[in-house]
């Protein structure tokens, strides 16, 4: 088995059931409906699952929840009133950092709220519970971005690496970081494309600045502390000084 082969094999191991997964989501549906009332203009998959990057040991489905521009609640009441309606439904939901995790027929479901910033357009508010503040995101735009880069495959086999070794990388800096990573990179080569995302996260994660493409204020290279750069670029050479791939990625 060539190394290619294998890598081949992994991304087949961690492979994610899409409608399973989207089904998961819909049996929540009745709930969020609930919950927003005539103010929820729509509830769609985003995330991984929409980009096509996602894995399953990682989450599975992300739901973003479109609530309308004449919504006058604060963000941090939009976010905490959800958590109180999952979990007065019978869920234990997590609070993360800008959305709200819970378990739904064996799928891990994230579901992020976000308040249209004016009556048109796709810019959306969320509430940053890590801040005590808040973001604006485009969430339609961070879909498109990925899906157009034609580097899912590495993506796919840096979240699984990510997830075997316990590292804290959010998605979209990870994303952000791969296509960078490969600028220049042949496509298909997923031996070659793997080793140049580890050296690259070896040399450039601690420095590197990525700035949104759907909002120039928001700095996603923030998402990870200076601590959490540190281990992603240790376990970057730790793992390009593995003898073998099973060590790496199994």
């Amino acid at each position: 088995m060539t190394v290619d082969e294998y890598l081949i094999s992994i991304l087949k191991k961690y492979e994610v059931n899409n409608a399973g997964a989207k089904a998961a989501g819909n049996l929540i549906y009745p709930i969020i409906k609930k919950w927003g009332g005539d103010s929820l203009l729509s509830a769609e998959f985003s995330g991984s699952l929409a980009k096509g990057t996602a894995v399953s040991i990682g989450s599975d489905a992300d739901i973003f929840l479109s609530l309308s521009s004449s919504v006058n609640e604060t963000l941090e009441s939009i976010y905490d009133t959800l958590y109180n309606a999952l979990t007065s439904a019978g869920y234990i939901a997590r609070k993360q950092n800008v959305s709200i995790g819970v378990t739904s027929n064996g799928y891990s479901i994230d579901l992020v709220p976000g308040r249209r910033i004016s009556q048109y357009g796709n810019d959306h508010s969320l509430y940053v519970r890590k801040l005590q503040s808040w973001k604006k995101a485009d969430v339609k735009k961070h879909i498109a971005f990925v899906q157009d880069s034609n580097r899912l495959n590495e993506i796919r086999l840096l979240k699984i690496w990510r997830q075997l070794h316990n590292l804290e990388f959010p998605s979209f800096f990870l994303e952000m970081a791969v296509i960078d990573a490969l600028a220049y990179a042949r496509y298909g080569e997923l031996e070659n494309n793997f080793l140049k995302c580890l050296n690259f996260l070896k040399d450039n994660i601690k420095t590197v600045n990525y700035t949104d493409p759907a909002n120039t204020n928001n700095c996603i290279s923030d998402l990870c502390t200076a601590t959490e750069k540190s281990a992603i670029a240790n376990q970057a050479y730790n793992s390009l000084s593995q003898r073998n791939w099973e060590s790496v990625v199994w």
